[in-house]
């Protein structure tokens, strides 16, 4: 991943009239330290982010990213981030994205131990190259999550519906899956419903029904996602939310794990069980995923 641009931030109540923020930017060297030793997101991953995906300096759906960016922030009891700061700090990072694919990462932490809070900063870099996975399709695995769908409702204090920086349970869940030969992984709970993959959403299709796991158990709900079913539903298709039996996973007409950057990857394979690729109406979805939106 080569870094383009980094920008730091201090940010300003939600609710100022402040139209102009530039006195609250600096630009620094990307490749160059910034934190403190004390700051919480690295020691505790204490800390909320977003990834917008960028085409050719377009940054998509950024207004879905800012919400959700501001519903992890009440979650997570984190100041409330100012929406026009952190847009026009996304509109400066485009502007550094270049020709091709990239990202810029939002980072909201709860700052400095004992010391000022909270830190903010905006980075961008090139994509990988998920060309293969948006062609070839990838192989799942299904793995427990260890808790059962009601439990975001008892205990929300888990943080299950926040898109937290604390991603060392996601990364080992894909260590996981390819330790079996997978691609990829897709949770389950503990009473056998399908939830989430580590850094996607999942969609199935069932005829001219596209479906995705309600967001009601821990389930961090998807801009991709969000923005698919808009086109799918344009197209003339259905769309629910629906909890999704574990079983129904390999009886889908199709499935594809949806994100801001590896786009729609189809899903030819659960646990050994192969699944029907409709390869021309994936390089639809990937199509539009790669036109500009808002």
């Amino acid at each position: 991943m080569a870094w383009r641009y980094a920008l730091m931030i201090t940010p300003v109540d939600a609710d100022a009239a402040d139209t102009d923020f530039s006195s609250t930017f600096a630009e620094i060297d990307p490749s160059a330290p910034a934190l403190t030793v004390g700051e919480l997101s690295t020691q505790r991953g204490d800390g909320i982010f977003e990834s917008i995906g960028v085409v050719d300096g377009h940054a998509q759906e950024v207004e879905a990213h800012l919400d959700r960016l501001a519903h992890s922030a009440r979650l997570c009891d984190l100041p409330a981030p100012h929406v026009g700061q952190w847009r026009d700090a996304v509109t400066r990072a485009a502007a550094h994205a270049g020709a091709g694919e990239a990202v810029i990462k939002l980072i909201l932490s709860r700052g400095v131990e004992h010391g000022p809070a909270p830190t903010a900063w905006v980075t961008v870099a090139s994509a990988a190259d998920f060309t293969a996975a948006r062609t070839d399709g990838i192989r799942v695995v299904t793995l427990d999550r260890g808790y059962d769908i009601d439990v975001p409702a008892r205990a929300p204090w888990l943080l299950l519906g926040a898109k937290t920086l604390s991603y060392a349970v996601n990364m080992a869940a894909i260590r996981e899956a390819k330790r079996r030969g997978a691609d990829d992984a897709v949770f389950l709970s503990s009473d056998g419903f399908v939830l989430e993959a580590p850094t996607a959403s999942l969609i199935l299709r069932r005829g001219d029904t596209f479906v995705t796991p309600a967001p009601n158990g821990g389930i961090l709900h998807g801009t991709t996602q969000l923005s698919l079913f808009e086109h799918v539903e344009a197209r003339g298709f259905a769309t629910a939310y629906e909890t999704v039996p574990a079983a129904e996973l390999t009886s889908a007409d199709a499935a594809w794990l949806v994100s801001s950057m590896r786009l729609a990857a189809p899903v030819i394979a659960v646990d050994g069980a192969e699944l029907p690729h409709d390869a021309e109406l994936t390089a639809s979805l990937n199509a539009y995923l790669l036109s500009p939106r808002d």
